[in-house]
């Protein structure tokens, strides 16, 4: 475990694990590395070397008021990979975490990875426009800024209860564990950086990034998924890139790395392997 410092003097907080092959994961949104530890903990136990870090202004990463986009985010993934010379490297993003590595991949090039898996992840574009009718309306954003706004602690307790992990669905077992694991997460974490987060995650097109990433790309989507609807993000990005695999879950979540973590990392391996 350790810190880097950016450029613009911003520390990005990361855990560096094992040896072998590098497995570099990006979380979602509000969260911090400490979401990965399902995945961390079999890859390792599988011979990778597991890297996760705190996105800045999330988890234990300094909490800079500015910086808070896209173009940010994959600097500092850029930053953390050159930091360690990693190559031949398998990029693995959740959420908003998917769409930092898109963006990476695009913004950065592809000279120090090998493959990539987008989970439940945002690209190509939420949010609605004439071009993407088929997105969420920018009200649903802007409403989620106002509660954040309002009463941050409470609406991190609600989200976690209820559609991230589709404990609001009927017969889903809800897990008290899980609900309070998320909300610490995201607590530790900035409210300003989250607040500009959610337009960084919500209006970002993706669309071009996307066309430039050749390596391949393993797209996995839950088809219940009530945070990033499943028709909008994983169908057209699998379109748009060159070289990638979809895997559908039925009735999965939008947390599903975790509800779902031994199907989830069964299918991450076997790509990895393939």
């Amino acid at each position: 475990m350790g810190t880097i410092t950016t450029t613009e003097g911003t520390e990005i907080y990361y855990k560096d694990w094992g040896s072998g092959q590098p497995i570099v994961f990006s979380h979602g949104w509000p969260l911090s590395a400490d979401d990965w530890d399902a995945q961390m903990l079999f890859f390792l136990q599988h011979g990778y070397r597991v890297i996760a870090h705190d996105r800045r202004g999330h988890g234990r990463s300094s909490q800079p008021g500015d910086g808070h986009d896209m173009d940010h985010y994959a600097d500092d993934l850029a930053a953390l990979t050159a930091h360690l010379d990693l190559r031949d490297a398998i990029h693995v993003g959740h959420s908003t975490g998917g769409g930092e590595v898109v963006h990476y991949l695009a913004r950065h090039g592809e000279s120090r990875v090998a493959k990539a898996a987008i989970i439940s992840a945002v690209p190509p574009l939420m949010v609605k426009t004439e071009a993407n009718p088929g997105g969420l309306p920018k009200d649903v954003f802007d409403g989620f800024q106002a509660q954040l706004a309002a009463n941050r602690s409470q609406f991190y307790r609600d989200l976690p209860a209820g559609p991230f992990y589709g404990f609001n669905r009927p017969g889903v077992e809800s897990s008290e564990a899980i609900i309070q694991n998320w909300w610490r997460q995201s607590m530790m974490g900035g409210a300003k950086a989250h607040y500009d987060g959610i337009v960084a995650f919500s209006q970002t097109d993706f669309t071009e990034d996307l066309k430039k990433i050749t390596v391949p790309v393993l797209v996995m989507h839950g088809d219940d998924d009530q945070i990033v609807p499943y028709a909008d993000s994983a169908l057209l990005s699998t379109k748009l890139l060159q070289n990638a695999t979809l895997k559908t879950y039925e009735g999965f979540p939008h947390g599903m790395p975790t509800t779902q973590a031994e199907t989830i990392n069964a299918d991450l391996l076997a790509f990895l392997r393939a």
